[in-house]
């Protein structure tokens, strides 16, 4: 047996009741942990602009709330390497669990911290903190879950299957978003004083629910049979780096126009039709809603296709559709009409953001060999997440320069398109990659060449 090979004959393909449980664990799982680093954008402009970060100007405290959610990102690609080279050393499956704890943990933290009002300036620092964590799980939660799912998927339906954990972080978007839109019917008041409280808590319930979904699934038999044959490596960041410099910078890039975008949509827009353009809030939480279920019904539909025409045409269709769209969006945005503002949201999501995301868990997953993967998988990933990450903080600031108005940010929005338009240009068809194998392709030698 070569060393760049394992022997496919001796990986048999997953029965259909099991790659039906990991597919299930895959959505309930990212669903769960993408629910709790997803509910802090939403309490940033209801309650953490206040209570955490008091000013006499609800923007700044906004603007400071969103800081700290960007720490979030600027925390993942540790999370990425950390627990990358965890998945790939000791398994993909153990590493889910411990990143379920870490996230459900420190969500469920989040909602029993006191204010600053309570402690002083110790609430943001302790709010920060948890963040922190929430980083450090997030970082590796949809590589290993998105990795599991791939090399137990079959090879001809691997776009298809993979999209399903993408379809997870949706769900956990919608979820974070009604349960905020619920919470708000209790009143301003009852918000301020303790409902806030009630979607962090909520997580700890959470993580006996993926656990228990997790703990069910049988670990990727590609990864098992790397164990037994003993072809894991020491050091999985080393390899990724070493053997695949030019797919980790590809990776990195492709995550940055994704990442940044979407928060302008989910996030930051909510705060601007409430702030700047002073309508009420429940606009921009439908707006969202709508958003979400249009992006988790096409998940599957472009993971298919995907399988059909390849991963590359609809990555490059996805990003060039965003950079078009992103003046249009704005101007939509700024009519203040209702059914406009979710015609924006619709379309981007639909033409622009879905196709991108579907794609992804697949294209990340061939990018590199079996022996290093889950590291190169995250840890590329989380630093273009890093990157795009402080895009809603990014965007408030652009609106206070334009007095206002969208543009700027429109313009933030095509210049992170056109950095991952360069990535996925560079990027091969990777689709009928055999991802079985322990080095791709296009790994370089030991010796470099």
């Amino acid at each position: 047996m070569s060393s760049a090979a394992i022997d496919n004959d001796d990986i048999p393909p997953t029965q259909q009741r099991e790659l039906r449980r990991v597919v299930t664990a895959s959505v309930v799982g990212t669903a769960l942990e993408w629910y709790d680093f997803f509910i802090y954008g939403f309490a940033v402009t209801l309650v953490f602009n206040t209570l955490f970060f008091p000013t006499s100007d609800p923007t700044v405290g906004t603007i400071a709330g969103f800081a700290t959610f960007g720490v979030g990102f600027a925390i993942r690609p540790l999370g990425g390497f950390l627990f990358g080279h965890l998945g790939d050393r000791v398994g993909r499956r153990a590493t889910l669990v411990i990143t379920t704890l870490i996230m459900g943990l420190s969500t469920g933290l989040i909602g029993l911290l006191p204010t600053y009002e309570t402690i002083g300036v110790a609430a943001p620092i302790l709010l920060t903190m948890l963040r922190i964590c929430q980083g450090l799980g997030a970082g590796a939660e949809f590589g290993g879950a998105s990795t599991l799912l791939c090399e137990h998927a079959p090879a001809h339906r691997r776009g298809y299957l993979s999209s399903y954990a993408q379809t997870g972080v949706q769900i956990g978007l919608l979820l974070g978003t009604v349960t905020f839109l619920l919470v708000e019917r209790l009143g301003t008041e009852t918000v301020q004083a303790w409902a806030w409280r009630l979607p962090f808590l909520f997580s700890f319930a959470l993580i006996a629910v993926s656990l228990y979904v997790r703990l069910r699934v049988a670990e990727s038999p590609v990864f098992e049979r790397m164990s037994s044959d003993r072809r894991t490596v020491q050091l999985p960041v080393f390899d990724a780096l070493r053997r695949y410099p030019r797919n980790f910078l590809i990776g990195i890039g492709a995550h940055i126009c994704d990442t940044a975008v979407v928060y302008i949509y989910a996030t930051f827009s909510v705060a601007y039709l409430q702030q700047t353009l002073e309508l009420p809030r429940w606009i921009g939480l439908t707006g969202v809603i709508t958003f979400t279920v249009v992006v988790i019904v096409l998940q599957p539909v472009y993971g298919a296709l995907s399988d059909r025409i390849g991963r590359k045409p609809l990555n490059l269709f996805s990003v060039v559709f965003t950079a078009l769209f992103a003046f249009p969006f704005f101007a939509l945005l700024s009519t203040e009409q209702p059914v406009l503002i979710w015609l924006a949201l619709v379309v981007a999501a639909s033409l622009g953001l879905a196709p991108m995301i579907a794609v992804q868990p697949a294209f990340y997953a061939e990018l590199f060999g079996a022996r290093v993967r889950y590291t190169g998988f995250a840890a590329s990933r989380e630093i273009g997440a890093a990157l795009g990450g402080f895009s809603p903080l990014v965007a408030s600031a652009l609106v206070i320069q334009a007095d206002g108005e969208g543009w700027l940010v429109a313009a933030w929005m095509v210049g992170t398109a056109v950095v991952s338009l360069v990535a996925f240009a560079f990027a091969h068809e990777t689709k009928d990659v055999d991802i079985t194998a322990a080095e791709a392709p296009n790994a370089r030698t030991a010796s470099g060449g």
